[in-house]
């Protein structure tokens, strides 16, 4: 796998080539990205963007999605998918927001993980976005050019995430994220990773 040194070089052409490194998924409050997360689960954040407007028009409140039944939830979130499921963690996690944290989002992982629907990948979107903590947020655009560019060498995410805090600077950690989707959506993609016009090609470890 690549060094602390040559994972700086691959942030610094990253933060070159995007110097915007901002979330995609779309939120105006803390609990929105929260739940937009839990939505974008196995759907894009281009879906999501769609339909959260609506959603968090109907219930304008953290206390209105806890109060609302699952089945009107549903009603609105359908179209990303899985939604019986996620309507019901979104319920729930509102519930248990009002209930236990007097209607705020808890700024640390072992609270956030304890929170209907919310993983390690959603904790730490929101603890680096909301918060503004190191966080590394492991994505299958993360787990795909971590790989890649030699930065990581399993497919466990877990893991992924703990190689990439042993390499990435904790006050980067974050922003190299968001910059991965980025470069995932634009030249590293699944199907045919653009290499010839990649950036970041020199670096990859496949090329040292």
């Amino acid at each position: 796998m690549l060094n602390k040194k040559q994972a700086l070089k691959i942030i610094k052409i990253l933060e070159d080539t995007y110097p915007l490194a901002q979330c995609t998924l779309s939120y105006e409050k803390d609990y929105e990205l929260l739940f937009a997360t839990r939505l974008a689960a196995q759907c894009t954040d281009e879906r999501v963007n769609r339909i959260t407007p609506a959603f968090f028009s109907a219930f304008p409140t953290l206390e209105a999605i806890a109060q609302a039944d699952v089945s009107r939830v549903e009603e609105y979130i359908r179209p990303c998918g899985f939604y019986h499921s996620k309507a019901k963690d979104i319920v729930a996690a509102a519930k248990m927001l009002v209930s236990e944290y007097s209607g705020r989002v808890p700024d640390t992982m072992e609270e956030l993980l304890k929170l209907p629907g919310v993983g390690r990948k959603t904790a730490n979107l929101i603890l680096g976005d909301v918060f503004g903590k190191p966080a590394v947020v492991v994505d299958t655009h993360c787990i795909r050019l971590s790989n890649r560019m030699g930065l990581s060498d399993t497919k466990d995410p877990a893991k992924i995430e703990a190689q990439l805090k042993d390499k990435l600077p904790p006050d980067k950690s974050s922003d190299f994220c968001h910059r991965i989707v980025l470069h995932g959506r634009a030249v590293c993609s699944a199907r045919k990773p653009d290499c010839e016009n990649c950036p970041v090609n020199a670096v990859c470890e496949k090329n040292l």
